[in-house]
């Protein structure tokens, strides 16, 4: 097999499966004041200082969740409430066109549900926000604006944000910014205190560790209204009983990921590099989506005129070569990738999209097995074409 999907999911680090299984069995619950509970809260404020270190952030800011997903939703509904409910003027959200949806949801619900109104901030033909873009979003009132949420890396073509340039501007007026960091601490440097963001979310399947827990990094001075009430644990932002061996497993990730990053971005960027190249060369009419040098060096997203995606993934999954497709799917109908679309793609032609996403796993055999696979799949895939979408997915 040839995993090609390491955007989705990376693959844990050994070390840290073992440092999982060491736990899975201990009783102790952190909340609790007797020896097994001591214990436990004592592996997870460990574990805590790990992933501080990882990210420049002090273990007081660390808010362990239960993934990305989570902490966005903490971070998007939580700092917009709490900035409504000390001056109601505070009721407009930005964020940026190309959000993953565990933003663009929760921005949604707000404004569909509560009142908040949404300014979506416009990304560039490469996919990145820019300050000027920002600055134009805000427009001449800033006064109303409650939060901005800008991603550090897209997750569909890997663009990278410069985040501290947009947040010196947020600074000016006062505004509250967060952060979706998920796809970066494997290769690119962060540091939440040099950021200048109040909030900044990471997750643990993305760098080597487990699924199901992740992280909301906050400065001491964000308040933040909690969305799930009971025990007051982690700083009553995100209440219920921690998870201590993934927290451990999420620990161990992030540190062996940060600690091997330069080793990993060196010989990934280089695979990367194949096999855009030997895509290109091999498919000469397929368009390479994003920048080649302002992006993740594990991405390779590209367009296949013609060919369906989803088409296109199945066909390679079927020859042992597992990727992405960078659309969602509505009720089964395949839908232009709304990254895409506020990129200023063509709606059918952002249906023909397979991402490629490396990792410190990844080989020269995964590519090559790629490339042995690809063309019998574009060859099938054109046969069978690109039917027309029974929904049409509008630009924001």
């Amino acid at each position: 097999m040839a995993y090609l999907d390491n955007a989705a999911t990376t693959p844990m680090y050994p070390e840290a499966v073992a440092a999982m299984a060491g736990l899975l069995a201990d009783p102790g619950n952190p909340s609790s004041l007797h020896a097994s509970g001591r214990k436990a809260r004592r592996v997870v404020e460990e574990s805590r200082e790990k992933v501080a270190r990882a990210l420049g952030a002090r273990p007081a800011e660390i808010v362990f969740t239960a993934g990305g997903t989570e902490a966005n939703n903490i971070a998007i509904k939580g700092i917009a409430w709490n900035q409504r409910e000390n001056d109601a003027r505070r009721n407009r959200i930005l964020v940026s066109s190309v959000e993953h949806h565990a933003i663009v949801d929760p921005v949604e619900w707000l404004r569909q549900s509560d009142g908040f109104t949404v300014t979506w901030i416009e990304a560039d033909a490469k996919g990145v926000v820019t300050a000027q873009a920002l600055r134009n979003a805000i427009g001449t009132n800033p006064e109303d604006v409650a939060l901005v949420s800008v991603m550090m890396a897209n997750n569909e073509v890997g663009s990278i944000n410069d985040i501290a340039s947009l947040t010196a501007v947020t600074r000016e007026f006062g505004i509250r910014f967060h952060t979706d960091a998920v796809q970066a601490p494997s290769w690119i440097d962060v540091n939440f205190a040099e950021l200048g963001v109040c909030a900044m979310t990471v997750s643990a399947h993305k760098v080597g560790g487990p699924h199901g827990v992740g992280a909301l990094v906050i400065s001491r001075d964000c308040s933040v209204t909690p969305l799930i009430h009971g025990g007051g644990q982690e700083r009553d932002v995100r209440s219920g009983t921690l998870d201590t061996p993934a927290i451990v497993g999420f620990a161990t990730g992030i540190e062996i990921a940060v600690g091997q990053r330069d080793e990993n971005v060196a010989r990934v960027k280089a695979l990367r590099d194949d096999l855009v190249s030997r895509v290109m060369t091999l498919v000469p009419d397929a368009i390479f989506n994003g920048s080649i040098e302002n992006r993740l060096v594990n991405n390779a997203h590209f367009s296949f005129p013609g060919c369906l995606g989803d088409s296109l993934l199945m066909l390679l999954d079927a020859k042992g070569v597992e990727c992405s497709v960078g659309s969602a799917c509505n009720a089964g109908v395949p839908q232009p990738s709304h990254v895409l679309i506020a990129m200023g793609a063509d709606p059918e032609l952002a249906r023909c999209t397979l991402r490629f996403s490396l990792g410190h796993s990844s080989t020269k055999s995964d590519v090559d097995a790629l490339i042995a696979a690809l063309p019998e799949a574009i060859e099938r895939a054109k046969r069978a074409g690109v039917p027309k979408p029974l929904l049409e997915v509008g630009v924001r």
